[in-house]
């Protein structure tokens, strides 16, 4: 393995302080720079925690793949069961009689929080509640989310009901890319099925009505889970979304949750470290024309580096040479490892700026000699 390590060169020295640590109040917290796919904090971010109704993103999950896959469409219409009529806690407040379309229940779950359109829902996707809660289990782990465990569609209280908030921003990640179709209504800040519920008809996510490019995704609360919220904000060319759990009251999580977004948008920023076709190394190569090749970023390279980090950003180019001849342009070769203070490090993969072609006679020749003269007549062996 050969490493060629120093500074990329369109970067320079970063100098000033280190990046504002975030103390949060949250008892577990994930924070997510989707557009360069980087962690900016994990408080307790694998723990299954009783996620109340921001497991309620899953139900909806699996009602947006209905959709998808053309089981149901927005006009097709869910009875409603004597248990559904009967949950409490936040409700759209719908009877037996109703026959809501899937539209409406997508904006009761999302903007209401309605856990009598959940259990409507899993009713009429899988026939019972329980039966749906087990598929909702084995569709999150095949999501990769190993934490999350559901025996219920609403999140309401139970011992066996528990997520993650890495887990929760995968699939917040997963309704914002996989349904653009979608996603907006989850930014929309009221409902009023039948005008049965206009003291519940607003949204209770708190950043959406602060102007800062919020549009997502869903609140939560009981006495055992606190105050939590699942958040996605996009500003610009970035976007990032959180999830965080344990706060002490509906106040808290408004505060929390306007300073997470701040301090993400603020503390971090987006550079372009390398061109593509800039060559930030080269290469020693084995049998060839040349006796090296340039390595460059197939793509530019940009990402995340905290507005004001205190030393250098600097990079270490890794590859297992010498490189074999021939080479073509634009083959990967090589991998660059960027360490960004206070951020884990990022690898990129880097290919050949040029061919190589394969040497001549005279070039096999002088590497067999190079090769031999190594190997039995060592520079450092005594004379």
């Amino acid at each position: 393995m050969r490493y060629l390590r120093g500074m990329i060169v369109a970067v320079g020295l970063l100098l000033g302080l280190p990046v504002q640590a975030f103390e949060s109040q949250a008892t577990a917290i994930w924070v997510y720079d989707v557009t360069t796919h980087t962690v900016l904090m994990d408080k307790n971010g694998e723990t299954p925690v009783p996620p109340a109704s921001m497991s309620k993103l899953m139900t909806i999950n699996m009602l947006f793949e209905a959709l998808k896959d053309g089981r149901v469409t927005m006009d097709t219409t869910f009875g409603v069961s004597s248990k559904a009529k009967a949950m409490g806690g936040s409700t759209m407040f719908l009877n037996e009689q109703d026959r809501p379309t899937v539209s409406d229940l997508i904006h009761g779950m999302i903007i209401n929080s309605g856990n009598d359109a959940c259990v409507v829902v899993a009713e009429g996707l899988a026939g019972t509640e329980e039966a749906f809660a087990r598929q909702m289990t084995e569709r999150a782990h095949a999501l990769g989310m190993d934490q999350s465990n559901f025996a219920n569609a609403s999140g309401w209280p139970d011992p066996a009901q528990r997520m993650s908030m890495r887990d929760l921003g995968i699939i917040a990640l997963r309704l914002i890319e996989e349904f653009p179709e979608y996603y907006p209504i989850f930014a929309q800040t009221e409902f009023n099925y039948k005008d049965r519920a206009p003291d519940n008809r607003f949204n209770r996510n708190p950043l959406l009505k602060l102007g800062i490019g919020a549009d997502g995704l869903k609140t939560g609360h009981t006495s055992e889970a606190g105050y939590g919220l699942v958040g996605s904000v996009k500003q610009g060319d970035r976007r990032i979304i959180f999830a965080m759990a344990g706060l002490p009251s509906e106040a808290a999580r408004a505060e929390e949750a306007e300073r997470v977004a701040n301090w993400a948008f603020r503390q971090f920023s987006l550079k372009t470290l390398a061109k593509a076709d800039q060559q930030v190394a080269m290469a020693d190569v084995f049998m060839g024309d040349a006796a090296t090749v340039g390595l460059v970023p197939a793509e530019d390279l940009v990402r995340l580096v905290p507005a004001a980090v205190q030393g250098q950003v600097t990079a270490e180019v890794v590859y297992q040479g010498p490189l074999a001849a021939p080479i073509a342009k634009g083959q990967p070769l090589a991998e660059l490892v960027l360490h960004i203070p206070d951020l884990p490090d990022a690898r990129v993969p880097l290919v050949a700026a040029h061919d190589v072609g394969k040497g001549g006679f005279m070039t096999r020749l002088m590497t067999a000699a190079k090769v031999l003269q190594a190997r039995y007549w060592p520079a450092d062996a005594a004379s």
